[in-house]
């Protein structure tokens, strides 16, 4: 029966908010009237009353509708409701008192208005209000009829904001969680003792672990939306010290058509970067590609298979998955047959060394895009192996680019790498090389096959470290976590850019939608991270402190960096319609120079000339350093400096 009767006034809820504002609006002109004349009212002023109310009635619910009270919700009130009814009650009274004077004249006491529009504020707030309190109560009955919680969590609130209140309302809300706050911690000191929602702050973050210990508390709960890397690691850094396992709430942005409760969530390492990833909108790439072929090389891998994902998310005619590695390949197959069903999804096994195979796949498929991921990215691998990086990221991405104009395709994106700008190793000079292949490829005229618009836009996209990609330092630093250590960093000061797989991914599809040819796209990455941090970060991940595990400094590799650019001064950056992204304007080659220079590379690595190498890559690329141990093999015992001259 009282759900009924619940169903019925959610049906026709308009109608019942303006019934229960009419009957406010005469309780509270009767009290008005009776407590101006002390509870004991005159009989003159009988009939007053009973000309005044229908008029206050009336012209309360002509302004209330012109208010659009009536669609505010009573569940959940806010600041700004209380504005609006405030608003509405002020201008009710001033219709009201004209229509009261014109119609009765000075007999009316002008005190009634002001006490009238106190008591219908007063009354229309504390009625959403007990809504309020009615339903949330009824929503914790309901929790508690569900299935128990094996044991009560107690817990403290770390934030005592407004994301901290959101979090406590929604908490109590649904009690069936077993989540019992007990108080808030805030590193504001000024806050202590306030009650938040009836619960106390109790401390700064300083006294986590006595608050802790004293309130019996099992977790902390970071409700900080925008809480900073920094910040975030000296709260898990704390929760450690006290024995507390620590969780915490995702971006504002995150919140959108879901309970944050169930949003609650582990620490995760992009929480401790200090940068909140780039949001990039997707309305741009689902028309583009949405019934395209779509072709991704190196398919398998961290960047690949995440274009796929998301390429299959645009719902493509035909995704083909290109890549080397048979296993890989086999684990994205299937990966896009179980998550993705509706997409047709092409492995297709070759290498893009072998211009044939591609030219065997892009003649069968036709493909309308291109994503050029497949590469040899290993800095101090690719300084042993230096004909097999140039054989790989220069001459493969140069096959991909011809097959790609061979038979059509419409644009063609290469994944390159930070390292690309003033490169001091050989993987940085060779993907430094596949961009000029690009911004080469972008001034050929070359028209595509009948049916298709124009000749092929290439693009490149340029960003800095990919969190958890493979190979990356991060499951080097898990391997040597678990292990017990020590964890081994180069350098104490070694800074790198980072970004998250989705954020690489989704920067790619972007620039594919936004170019228009011959750019390099870079992401804003905030400040760079220095990578003892990062494994710092990773120990406090792994619930144990950094002076439980020891840190070793090895010493820069070669062809490392201190530090990586995602540009040059000289380069220069124009503004595109997404903030967050920018397009440098470097210097270009032209048909023919990349051409020369791509056929004295050839020769170079058919003779398998270390010298050579090095010199067609300086000339191609002025601002290339070799590294010490390049010019070493390369010098044949000749001094490393007339090497370095010579090139």
């Amino acid at each position: 029966m009282k759900d009924h009767v619940t169903g019925l006034l959610l049906k026709h809820r308009r109608g019942a908010t303006e019934c229960a504002h009419a009957a406010l609006a005469a309780a509270s002109v009767i009290l008005a009237f009776l407590v101006r004349f002390e509870f004991s009212l005159a009989s003159q002023y009988g009939p007053v009353l009973l000309l005044a109310l229908p008029v206050l009635a009336f012209v309360k619910a002509v302004v209330f509708r012109a208010f659009a009270l009536r669609d505010l919700a009573w569940r959940h009130v806010s600041f700004e409701d209380l504005l609006r009814i405030s608003a509405a009650n002020a201008v009710a009274t001033l219709g009201t008192a004209g229509a009261l004077r014109w119609l009765i004249g000075p007999a009316f006491p002008r005190s009634i208005f002001v006490i009238d529009l106190l008591l219908c504020t007063v009354l229309m707030t504390a009625a959403r209000a007990g809504a309020r309190v009615l339903c949330e109560r009824h929503r914790g009955e309901r929790g508690r009829t569900g299935a128990a919680p094996a044991t009560e969590k107690r817990i403290l609130l770390y934030g005592a904001g407004g994301a901290g209140i959101r979090v406590l309302a929604e908490l109590r809300a649904h009690s069936a969680l077993g989540m019992t706050p007990v108080g808030f911690i805030d590193d504001d000191p000024y806050k202590r003792d306030l009650r938040l929602s009836g619960l106390r702050v109790l401390g700064t973050g300083l006294e986590l672990n006595g608050l802790v210990q004293r309130h019996r508390a099992v977790e902390v709960l970071v409700a900080i939306p925008a809480a900073t890397g920094p910040q975030m690691a000296r709260i898990l850094e704390r929760c450690h010290a006290a024995g507390v396992a620590t969780r915490k709430i995702p971006p504002l942005s995150e919140w959108i058509d879901a309970r944050v409760v169930d949003q609650i969530r582990e620490v995760r390492l992009e929480d401790l970067l200090g940068r909140a990833p780039v949001q990039i909108q997707e309305r741009d790439t689902r028309p583009a590609l949405s019934g395209k072929v779509v072709l991704v090389t190196g398919a398998g891998g961290s960047i690949g298979s995440e274009l796929c994902r998301q390429i299959a998310g645009c719902k493509p005619s035909v995704l083909v998955g290109l890549d080397n590695a048979e296993t890989a390949l086999f684990h994205i197959d299937q990966q896009m047959k179980e998550c993705f069903p509706e997409v047709q999804f092409v492995p297709e096994l070759g290498n893009i060394q072998d211009s044939s195979r591609l030219c065997e796949i892009f003649a069968r498929h036709e493909p309308f895009a291109v994503y050029h991921a497949a590469a040899y990215k290993h800095v101090p691998m690719m300084e042993h192996h230096p004909f097999e990086a140039v054989e790989n990221n220069v001459f493969g991405t140069a096959n991909v680019a011809r097959a790609s104009t061979d038979c059509g395709a419409q644009i063609f994106v290469l994944v390159s790498s930070d390292k690309a700008v003033r490169p001091a190793n050989i993987m940085g000079a060779t993907k430094r090389m596949a961009e000029l292949v690009c911004l080469g490829g972008s001034d050929d005229g070359t028209r595509g096959r009948a049916g298709r618009e124009g000749p092929t836009r290439f693009l490149a996209v340029r960003f800095g470290n990919v969190l958890g990609s493979n190979g990356s330092v991060v499951p080097v630093f898990q391997r040597q976590i678990a292990a017990g250590g020590p964890v081994t960093v180069t350098h104490p000061e070694m800074r790198r850019f980072f970004m998250t797989v989705p954020e690489a991914a989704q920067l790619v599809l972007q620039a594919s939608a936004m170019g228009v040819g011959g750019e390099i796209f870079v992401l804003e990455m905030g400040e760079q991270i220095r990578i003892v941090d990062l494994a710092r970060n990773l120990i406090l991940l792994s619930g144990l402190r950094p002076d439980q595990i020891r840190i070793e400094f090895t010493g820069i590799r070669p062809g490392e960096k201190l530090l990586e650019e995602l540009g040059t001064r000289d380069e220069g950056t124009l503004p595109t319609p997404h903030g967050k992204i920018h397009v440098c304007t470097g210097a270009r080659i032209s048909r023919a120079a990349l051409d020369h220079a791509l056929r004295q590379l050839r020769h170079a690595v058919d003779m398998r000339d270390h010298a050579a190498i090095l010199g067609c890559l300086r000339e191609a690329i002025p601002d290339y350093h070799p590294s010490g141990l390049l010019l070493r093999r390369a010098s044949g015992g000749r001094p490393i400096r007339a090497v370095a001259a010579a090139g």
